[in-house]
């Protein structure tokens, strides 16, 4: 039976959505291994200048706990 555990992680990007939920995966495996899944719980951009200047996302990242 394995065991997994879940981390909510906050990140953005200044290109796109898709690109902060990369980043935040990329940044949690540097200290997180056995990564299984990402579930993005929230998206949100913030504006400047009547433009999109940050997307934000909420990302639950799930890991399987090592033995």
């Amino acid at each position: 039976m394995s065991v997994m555990k879940t981390v909510e992680i906050l990140s953005e990007s200044d290109k796109s959505f898709e690109d902060a939920i990369e980043n935040a995966v990329r940044r949690t495996s540097k200290t997180v291994k056995n990564i299984r899944s990402a579930y993005v719980n929230e998206m949100h951009t913030s504006i400047k200048d009547n433009k999109i200047d940050k997307f934000r996302v909420n990302v639950k990242i799930t890991f399987e706990v090592g033995d």
